[in-house]
């Protein structure tokens, strides 16, 4: 009945700006998330075709997330945990159900690119206002994490914020290697900005590992494996200069090392020193169980074990160890630990193609395993929505071309109009 009610291309244009809405939205609200993702899934099922899931499920890309929560699933049998927080353990790997359906959506839709630069548009606003924020406090009159994050927290921002330099960067060359010039430095200027925040107002010590490995990478991409030696130069280039001209990165690496000689305090606790401890008994875990690991939803349990009769740091239980390989490691063992990797190589490798597309997504992959070594980003919501929409939106863009060797994708001059008056191209 909603078949005949919906006309399919009416309705795969109404699914394909829900999509767009779903980017928009991810930067600001984890409700306004959920609420257009599930109108989204609504939206798309009387277009669904089971033939196109089928194809996406017989591929490294879609196949393996879903091998993975079935192996999570699994996991409950053997769980040294009660069925609740098994269940609860469970639901942490579900988002990555919806990989091969994004990929199976966007594969046949031409909005996957305009969803991540609306995504990135998104990240622009909340650029503007986290700079307004950081420079006049007073206007901050909601709360917040602090000056310079109005919304959610300092390392989801980092991480939206070095995701945005690194694809406007690429952008930016391609414009200027095109003849659009002031289109190439407004890209640049705002890419920079990304940037610059993160060095001089806030950012996460963890996305300063992000911010250098995809200055590698970018490198290695732009020039092949002999701009690695260029990539490792310019990153040491721009670190002293960063470290000579920002105090507040100074103090966040003197931090660093000042909270790690207190970590075996017990009256001091740093976030370090938290994770420090997490993952010294994360590793004690995983050699007590390396094949099969606790099952799903031990991590609570285990760390609660732990902590009995102990004082300080040591007795705080937690169920998140700040390492994502960790996280799945004791609860699925070496098995899910493979089955893991397998997926991040095979997401790697469907962008390892040309194309302002495929760097794009290598950008997503890349900052969400790097910041995996130290949170359980998949788990995350916004971060591990990020990854499931934006791996799910690039890589059935990416598909869609091989498909159709006659389709050309976009310039990176028609992506920069996203964000830039067109008089500016010539």
């Amino acid at each position: 009945m909603v078949s005949r009610l919906l006309d399919n291309i009416k309705s795969r244009r109404a699914t394909d700006y829900l999509a767009i809405a779903v980017a928009i939205s991810l930067p600001w609200s984890t409700s306004a998330t959920s609420i257009f993702l599930t109108i989204w899934l609504v939206a798309y099922l009387p277009t669904f075709k089971f033939a196109e899931l089928r194809r996406e499920l017989l591929t490294p890309a879609g196949g393996l997330p879903i091998l993975l929560v079935l192996w999570a699933a699994l996991g409950m049998l053997w769980a040294d945990a009660s069925w609740k927080e098994s269940f609860d353990g469970l639901r942490q790997f579900q988002k990555l159900l919806f990989i091969p359906v994004v990929l199976a959506y966007f594969r046949q839709s031409n909005v996957g690119m305009q969803a991540v630069m609306s995504f990135i548009a998104s990240c622009i606003v909340l650029l503007i206002l986290s700079i307004i924020t950081a420079l006049w406090p007073a206007l901050q009159w909601w709360q917040s994490w602090g000056p310079g994050v109005p919304i959610k927290n300092y390392v989801t921002q980092s991480a939206e914020f070095a995701i945005s330099a690194f694809c406007l960067f690429y952008l930016s060359i391609d414009a200027w290697k095109a003849g659009a010039c002031r289109l190439s430095i407004a890209g640049s200027i705002v890419a920079f900005a990304f940037i610059g925040l993160m060095l001089f107002v806030v950012t996460s010590r963890t996305e300063l590992v992000g911010i250098a490995a995809l200055t590698v990478a970018f490198s290695v991409r732009l020039y092949g494996w002999k701009g690695l030696l260029f990539g490792v130069a310019t990153l040491g280039i721009f670190a002293l200069i960063a470290w000579n001209t920002s105090s507040y990165l100074r103090t966040r690496i003197n931090k660093t090392e000042s909270e790690m000689q207190t970590y075996r305090s017990d009256t001091v606790f740093t976030s370090t020193g938290y994770r420090l401890e997490f993952w010294k008994k994360s590793i004690a875990f995983i050699a007590a169980a390396p094949l099969l690991g606790h099952g799903t939803g031990s991590i609570r349990p285990l760390f609660k074990q732990a902590a009995v009769g102990k004082t300080g740091i040591s007795a705080v239980v937690t169920s998140n160890p700040h390492n994502q390989i960790f996280a799945v490691a004791i609860q699925l063992g070496l098995v899910g630990t493979v089955i893991l990797c397998s997926m991040w190589l095979a997401h790697l490798l469907l962008f390892a193609r040309p194309g302002a597309t495929a760097w794009f997504g290598l950008v997503f992959v890349i900052q969400i395993i790097m910041g995996s070594l130290f949170n359980t980003h998949l788990f995350d919501f916004t971060e591990g929505w990020i990854y499931v929409c934006c791996v799910g939106a690039l890589g059935g863009t990416c598909l869609r071309n091989i498909d159709s060797p006659l389709a050309q994708e976009q310039s990176s001059v028609k992506y920069l109009e996203y964000f830039v008056p067109k008089k500016w191209v010539s």
